[in-house]
């Protein structure tokens, strides 16, 4: 019986290791038979040994059952090296280098073994430790335990992740040569890898640690597909880029790898004709091309503009890549949406969005970005909304967008919610927001977004800082903007540009000329935007010989061809200081035929100097390409009117209102105690109207002491005198300043915003009342801001 029964137990126990050999730990199926096979073995009393517990151990470590895997470990008397070592292996993969290490402790030091110290290296490799492998393998060598070609590739892994200075490569470089283990291709590569990513610390010279790996990589006894993309990757990644190229022209194979890294090289250094000459190069030679390469070149297309060329790697993509997996799809066509909607075309990246057979919330943010930067803000507030998955860039794109686009106000309320969402808003998120206040002039909760950024740590933000500058200037305050432009870490043209706009609306034309001409002493080379703020300023300030200079640089010295809106408001300056004779001649002369911003400017000109028959000419061609702009009749009726042809006038008003044309109600608001204050011409909704009109009354009684008389050639229809000056006194901004004179502390400056541009008696008026009252008053209106002191204006009455 005992004979039967000790033939009997080897056979079933065999039986059961050729069982658990067959299962598969990643297949579910075959994984579950394992338990299957485990629970048999209990039901039937068999004790299995070693090599059997320590094969079902390793099955569900690698199916994760780790519970499982640790409970069966917990019940072996005496478990030996190879089940540890399965459990570190495991604990490692899941992240949790704590048991790992637990569990390493644990074991005592005559058990362990090289493959037991690679086990737990490698977790703290795999779990960007590296200063814990490091130390670990100094212990390794303390206990006498001799490491191998994986010890040493598991190291140095962890080496890369750390290393700053080069003794540290070339000690580890001498200990690889010293422990025979050199001559391994996965030791040699991880060396190369150490060399590479040392050459990013600022404590070496790159030069001559890309030299030593390119040492390395030249003596390599054998090379694979790894070693030619490690070296090449280093190149591409320290900006060596004429050496990678010479690099890959020395290739012994073509790793398709190693021409993706070239081509994301250029792509990332913005040398798109490069990046589509290697890609023409690997098509020739028929290298095979990669998810990777198509997302790559695509992106090269998308940014440079070069939409047909896009479009054929689209079709040539559709026509060679019949079978497509998923993994290749869902990146590609990712490319492909945004190619589609940077080149204008939202319409055909929303059609690849709808036929994508998969999307991530990549593609849901390509496609909201599309409507974003195209200004269809109603579809992509539908999109947003759509999207089951957010992350922090869909909040960031949307609240963007909103504030880009007039939302402001719902722009500030997304911000909102995506912090109660418990998103934590980056730099760009902040700028975004920052940037509804500046559209609201919000100021009060702009300085609130302003302290929130310092205390997150983005005052340093490139994007927040231009944002900043934009905002106070817009809310009034251009001490504040200027001084967030002189404490910025690093400024571009986007913040010289902004800051310039910033003095030029401000009426500090001469400041925004210093200015510029200091950015070009720094060697910031100027751009369109930059000249039209600079012919703005001018503009504003009636600096009408710098202005022209100015203009006549662009195509000169800059090479920046003119465009419409430079053409415009050089025009506008001309118009504005009574040039008629060559803003006529300048229009005569343009490359292209005047278009709607040329006739404007040449009308609003004409109406401040009231040439009434060139205003004709310029409102008739205005007709024509504009027949539904209430601003084209109302400057021509206004006109009539100052000349007090009131027939006139009345017809102009006629024929807009026979044509169904609407003029924007004018309005004015402010902010006072963090709440809106909307008012309205003769406004009488306002809670506290009669109380302004009250107020504004024992005013104007004050104003007329100082000389202060209503302008009334300002009322623009015919009454009586008595009335003409009741209408004036009823003006929108006159109420918004006197509410907050009312309203806000003794000493505070009164500021108010205006949709449209501010009338002339007013601006007189804002003269008086500053002077009475002690106080600064600043009116934005829908050109620029008047800055009232102490009777003066800061635009000199040239507006």
């Amino acid at each position: 019986m005992m004979t039967k029964n000790a033939d009997y137990l080897p056979t079933l126990a065999n039986r059961y290791a050729s069982q658990l050999q067959l299962c598969d730990p990643r297949n579910p199926i075959t994984s579950s038979l394992a338990r299957s096979v485990h629970a048999h073995m209990i039901s039937s009393g068999f004790k299995p040994r070693g090599h059997i517990i320590n094969r079902l151990i390793d099955i569900y470590c690698k199916s994760l059952n780790l519970v499982y895997a640790r409970k069966l470990f917990d019940e072996i008397p005496q478990p030996d090296i190879v089940a540890r070592t399965t459990l570190i292996a495991a604990y490692s993969a899941s992240d949790n280098v704590k048991l790992a290490r637990e569990m390493f402790n644990k074991t005592p030091l005559k058990k362990r073994d090289t493959v037991f110290y690679n086990a737990m290296i490698t977790a703290y490799s795999h779990n960007s430790n590296g200063h814990a492998a490091i130390e670990l393998f100094r212990d390794m060598r303390r206990d006498d335990v001799k490491p191998d070609n994986f010890t040493f590739t598991s190291v140095l892994s962890a080496l890369a992740l750390i290393v700053e200075e080069e003794k540290q490569c070339m000690q580890m470089h001498c200990t690889v040569v010293k422990s025979g283990t050199g001559l391994f291709t996965s030791v040699l590569n991880a060396l190369i890898s150490v060399y590479v990513k040392c050459v990013s610390s600022p404590f070496v010279s790159s030069r001559s640690l890309m030299g030593a790996a390119r040492r390395v990589f030249d003596e390599m006894p054998e090379r694979d597909e790894l070693s030619w993309t490690t070296m090449m990757t280093g190149y591409v990644k320290n900006d060596y880029l004429d050496a990678a190229r010479e690099f890959l022209d020395g290739m012994s194979e073509n790793v398709g790898v190693a021409w993706n890294a070239l081509i994301s090289g250029y792509v990332h250094r913005e040398l798109y004709q490069e990046a589509l000459e290697m890609f023409r190069k690997m098509l020739m030679l028929g290298i095979q091309l990669d998810e990777f390469t198509y997302t790559t070149v695509i992106s090269a297309c998308a940014n440079s503009g070069l939409f047909r060329l896009g479009k054929q790697v689209h079709a040539y993509l559709l026509r060679t890549e019949a079978k497509r997996t998923p993994e290749f799809s869902l990146p590609v066509n990712n490319a492909l949406v945004t190619l589609y909607w940077k080149c204008g075309k939202v319409n055909e990246a929303r059609d690849i969005f709808n036929q994508m057979p998969e999307r991530d919330l990549v593609s849901w943010n390509a496609i909201l970005s599309a409507y974003v930067s195209a200004g269809l803000i109603d579809e992509a507030k539908s999109l947003f909304e759509a999207m089951r998955e957010r992350n922090l860039l869909s909040w960031t794109v949307m609240i963007s967008g909103l504030a880009q686009n007039g939302y402001g106000e719902e722009g500030l309320k997304l911000f909102s919610q995506m912090r109660l969402e418990g998103f934590k808003p980056c730099d760009y998120a902040f700028a975004g927001a920052i940037t509804s206040c500046a559209g609201l002039g919000a100021l009060e909760n702009g300085r609130q977004l302003h302290a929130q950024l310092v205390h997150s740590g983005y005052d340093s933000s490139l994007s927040a800082g231009n944002a900043l500058i934009t905002m106070y200037a817009r809310c009034g305050v251009v001490e504040a903007a200027n001084c967030v432009f002189n404490t910025m870490p690093n400024v571009d043209s986007v913040s010289w540009n902004a800051m310039i706009a910033a003095l030029g609306q401000h009426g500090n034309g001469a400041r925004a000329i210093e200015l510029y001409e200091q950015m070009l002493k720094e060697g910031i080379l100027p751009d369109r935007i930059t000249f039209l703020t600079v012919l703005s300023a001018c503009n504003h300030a009636g600096l009408v010989k710098e202005g022209r200079r100015y203009f006549e640089t662009m195509h000169g010295p800059y090479g920046i061809p003119p465009g419409e809106d430079h053409y415009a408001r050089f025009i506008d300056l001309l118009c504005r200081a009574g040039k008629f004779s060559e803003a006529k001649d300048v229009i005569d002369s343009l490359p292209f035929k005047p278009s709607a911003p040329i006739w404007e400017a040449l009308l609003s000109g004409c109406r401040i100097h009231g040439n009434i028959d060139l205003g004709i000419q310029a409102a008739e061609q205005l007709f024509q390409l504009m027949p539904h702009h209430a601003g084209t009749y109302v400057l021509l009726s206004n006109m009539y009117a100052n000349l007090g042809r009131w027939d006139d006038a009345a017809r102009v008003r006629k024929s807009m209102r026979d044509r169904g044309v609407k003029k924007e109600p004018g309005c004015s608001w402010i902010e006072v105690d963090n709440k809106v204050h909307v008012f309205l011409v003769d406004d009488t909704a306002h809670p506290e109207a009669q109380a302004v009109y009250k107020y504004l009354e024992q005013l104007v009684l004050e104003m007329r002491k100082l000389g202060y008389v209503p302008d009334t050639k300002f009322v623009l229809h015919d009454m009586e005198s008595d009335q003409k000056e009741y209408a004036l006194s009823t003006h929108s901004e006159k109420l918004a300043v006197a509410f907050g004179l009312m309203k806000l502390p003794g000493g505070a400056t009164v500021r108010v915003l205006k949709n449209l541009r501010i009338c002339g008696d007013c601006h007189n008026a804002f003269k008086f009342m500053s002077k009475v009252v002690g106080r600064e008053i600043v009116v934005r209106d829908g050109k620029r801001f008047h800055h009232f002191r102490d009777g003066k204006c800061s635009c000199g009455d040239y507006w």
